[in-house]
């Protein structure tokens, strides 16, 4: 019986030639590194992909700085003044100062010459309040602005400001001239401004303050110790709210200690546009006639010169 042909088994004689697989293509070595930055840029990307090859960016040449200091001082105070202009003109102590101003003294740090043009300049153009009027903590503080202060920021201050009313029934005890306060130190304060917020002695204070004459006589009192303490003090400007009024007993009896003090000329404030010439208001300076004007009452050492009393 015919046996079926039965398929061929591979052989496993070594004479014959052995099936070999197709190779896969293999890239070419990268010649450089820039084929190497190819390579890897077109696997990355897709087919539809149009192969760009990356090139390296040139180096960044730095620009050349700019010499501030260089600039005449003339300029340089000019950019001071556009540095600062967003700052208030009268500083007080207040929780808003870390904000507005602490972070832009910074640029006292950069050198000793530019510490020195920014200090005079910024001090120098500003007035500082002398004991603070902001609620709170900082009103009733044992340390105002003028005692944080460095003694050579205190030298450069050139105008002040006391501000009276806050406080009438009950003043801080912090509102007290003494050394700690360094006015001493202020020798360029050529100015000081007061302004008057309110008068205890109106009758609409009548049955809420102290005492009669309490207040008047603290703030009179303080008064005379500032002029003292500050040693080229020569302008008092007398100012206050619409309230007050310049012949009653607060205003009267702080320009009687403006005028005691040697070397000093009482003027008047913008805000109420005060004269030594008004015809309407009648002040009372003691051991004058009440029913006498201001400008004709004599002041020892002072004559009225345009309006303004200045040293004779």
């Amino acid at each position: 019986m015919a046996k079926k042909p039965q398929a061929s088994e591979p052989s496993l004689d070594a004479s014959q030639p052995e099936l070999q697989q197709p190779e896969e293509p293999q890239a070419p070595a990268p010649s450089s590194i820039d084929d190497e930055i190819n390579n890897i840029s077109i696997a990355s990307l897709t087919l539809d992909t149009p192969l760009i090859p990356l090139r390296k960016k040139p180096p960044r040449v730095p620009a050349t700085p700019f010499h501030f200091l260089s600039l005449p001082t003339e300029l340089r105070i000019k950019i001071y003044e556009y540095y600062f202009e967003d700052d208030d003109e009268v500083i007080d102590l207040s929780p808003q100062n870390y904000k507005r101003i602490h972070k832009k003294l910074g640029l006292m740090r950069v050198c000793k010459l530019l510490h020195k043009e920014a200090t005079y300049y910024y001090y120098g153009t500003r007035t500082f309040r002398i004991f603070p009027t902001y609620p709170g903590k900082y009103f009733k503080t044992k340390r105002p602005l003028l005692a944080r202060l460095k003694p050579r920021q205190r030298e450069c201050l050139t105008t002040l400001e006391l501000r009276l009313g806050p406080g009438w029934n009950a003043p801080p005890k912090g509102w007290a001239v003494n050394e700690a306060l360094g006015l001493g130190d202020c020798v360029r304060v050529r100015k000081v401004r007061v302004l008057v917020e309110c008068d205890p002695s109106d009758n609409i204070f009548k049955g809420f303050r102290r005492s009669n004459g309490f207040y008047e006589g603290f703030s009179q009192k303080l008064l005379a110790d500032v002029l003292a303490a500050l040693p080229a003090v020569a302008e008092v400007e007398f100012d206050a709210w619409s309230s007050v009024k310049k012949s009653g007993a607060m205003m009267s009896g702080l320009i009687k200690v403006a005028s005691e003090a040697k070397g000093v000329a009482v003027r008047w404030g913008p805000e109420r546009g005060w004269t030594d010439a008004d015809e309407d208001e009648e002040a009372t300076v003691a051991g004058s006639d009440p029913n006498r004007p201001l400008e004709s009452v004599p002041i020892p050492g002072f004559e009225n010169l345009h309006g303004i009393l200045v040293e004779a």
